[in-house]
């Protein structure tokens, strides 16, 4: 407690020129590359199957 006390302390004369946060944040993803290509393949794959499936489906057999 007494060392961030200190770390802090040091923002008290500065008004106003402290910066946003003192722990450095990286910019990262929330969802890595390969999850966010296996959902978008899920989501493709499954559009165009159902439009397959549609599409060579009969229409008098369809029902809605």
């Amino acid at each position: 407690m007494k060392e961030k006390n200190e770390l802090y302390s040091t923002n008290v004369e500065k008004r106003g020129n402290v910066p946003n946060s003192l722990n450095k944040k990286e910019d990262k993803f929330p969802v890595g590359p390969v999850l966010l290509g296996f959902f978008l393949f899920v989501v493709v794959g499954s559009a165009l199957f159902q439009i397959l499936n549609t599409a060579t489906s009969s229409s008098s057999s369809s029902v809605y």
